[in-house]
């Protein structure tokens, strides 16, 4: 049996530098967070809730992600953090409308395949994208 990494390179001793995200792409302020939860939209998928926001033209997308004491100990929100983070960091690039996305993931998550979470993830995107253009050509 060989071990692979998420992106399915058998190399797993790495270059020493980590492909994370720029502190541009991350929400970090607690007043980002709420601005995202009261005036943004909702999409819910079977192993996360998604909130987002669309930001002014010219801004970037970034993302955020909230995991509550009612999820588990600090291992399990962590390990889910860290899952949530790696298949974002995999589609984020891809993401060219300006908006701020927040991640609220569900206690089914830690059960489910890391390539069920990369396709819900790129689903939420994709549909997060599609709506916020719809709603940017009504406004026009």
């Amino acid at each position: 049996m060989t071990a692979c990494t998420p992106n399915g390179s058998t190399n797993l001793s790495g270059s020493g530098k980590r492909a994370g995200f720029p502190r541009s792409a991350r929400l970090l302020r607690h007043a980002d967070f709420e601005r995202v939860y009261q005036q943004g939209r909702r999409h819910f998928a079977a192993h996360m809730t998604v909130f987002y926001l669309r930001r002014a033209q010219g801004e970037r997308f970034r993302v955020g992600f909230t995991v509550g004491r009612v999820l588990g100990g600090a291992v399990e929100r962590n390990r889910m953090k860290r899952r949530l983070r790696e298949a974002v960091r995999q589609y984020w690039m891809d993401a060219s409308t300006p908006a701020d996305v927040v991640i609220n993931p569900k206690k089914s998550l830690l059960k489910a395949e890391f390539r069920e979470l990369l396709q819900e993830v790129e689903r939420a995107f994709a549909i997060i994208q599609q709506k916020l253009a719809i709603e940017s050509e009504r406004r026009s």
